[in-house]
């Protein structure tokens, strides 16, 4: 996983996302999560992207965040 924003930016974009989709975040880490099982992280934020018209950079920032909250799981 690769820092893909600052994380000033990435939580700005992490805001406007459920002004700008109409869903929360959370909404979206669920959709990631029972979405296809995919391994490279451009595939999933073009499987967003297409499947759900997303901009880029809102797709890149779900994905990050899905990646973050999975990565603080295993650690637990």
């Amino acid at each position: 996983m690769s820092q893909v924003f600052s994380e000033e930016t990435h939580r700005n974009l992490l805001s406007r996302i459920p002004e700008c989709t109409g869903r929360d975040i959370s909404d979206w880490l669920r959709t990631v999560d029972e979405g296809p099982s995919l391994f490279n992280f451009e595939e999933k934020v073009s499987w967003l992207r297409g499947e759900h018209n997303l901009a880029y950079g809102h797709a890149k920032a779900i994905i990050h965040e899905y990646d973050l909250r999975r990565a603080a799981r295993k650690l637990l």
